[in-house]
């Protein structure tokens, strides 16, 4: 059986909208599992019905990077694995430096799924004196001012930002400086970067301001329901 056709030329970060980016990793998690769970195979209806999308849509986002079903079988799961991973960079080992060891800073330090998806926190920085020169789950903590020069000794591509929202767009411009191509900030502030730098700004509390609009709207239609049927 001939594998699955890919497209010759992939497409830039500029042809796929950043919704089907996040859609992609949740296919990559439910296809792992799936695996796990011993599934060998699966299809665009079953991996959609899982995920609340339609069956069309997960087509329609894995076009943007070629054809990977058999006809008559679906998707092979452990090779679906491997192309998400492929399109995801995830298919090698990230280093990863983070900036802020407060309560998230140790809370993501301690997070084993990062290992799990192809990330390695290598370092972590900090300003407090206390906090330097410490190990939290095997990182070593060093200060600020050594960020330089361990980015540029162990390679290091990928920040993450766990500091208060006063500090984050100093730690950013540090980490810019120091040559890091892209950042997720945790601070629960905008930060401001140069173009040819990625950012994922990632504030857990308006993602509970969506969970709450949602459940809030279902609520009221509830009541809305309620009172004209009484």
């Amino acid at each position: 059986m001939n594998p699955p056709k890919k497209k010759s030329q992939p497409p830039t970060a500029a042809d796929v909208p950043k919704a089907v980016i996040n859609r992609l990793s949740l296919y990559l998690r439910e296809l792992q599992r799936l695996v796990r769970s011993g599934k060998e195979t699966t299809n665009s209806q079953e991996l959609g019905s899982l995920l609340g999308f339609t069956d069309a849509q997960v087509r329609k986002d894995l076009a943007y990077f070629g054809q990977f079903g058999y006809p008559g079988i679906g998707y092979r799961c452990d090779e679906l694995v491997s192309a998400i991973r492929a399109i995801l960079g995830t298919d090698q080992v990230w280093s990863v430096v983070m900036v802020g060891v407060g309560n998230l800073g140790r809370a993501l330090l301690g997070y084993k799924g990062f290992t799990q998806q192809g990330f390695r926190i290598v370092a972590a920085f900090d300003t407090d004196e206390e906090k330097v020169g410490q190990s939290i789950d095997e990182v070593p903590v060093h200060p600020l001012d050594d960020l330089a020069d361990v980015v540029s000794r162990h390679s290091i591509r990928l920040g993450m930002i766990a500091v208060p929202a006063a500090a984050a767009q100093s730690v950013a411009d540090r980490l810019v400086a120091a040559g890091i191509e892209g950042i997720v900030n945790f601070a629960p502030v905008t930060i401001n970067l140069p173009e040819k730098v990625s950012r994922v700004g990632v504030d857990l509390a308006i993602e509970l301001e969506q969970l709450s609009f949602s459940v809030a709207l279902l609520t009221n239609s509830t009541r809305t329901a309620a009172a004209r049927g009484g």
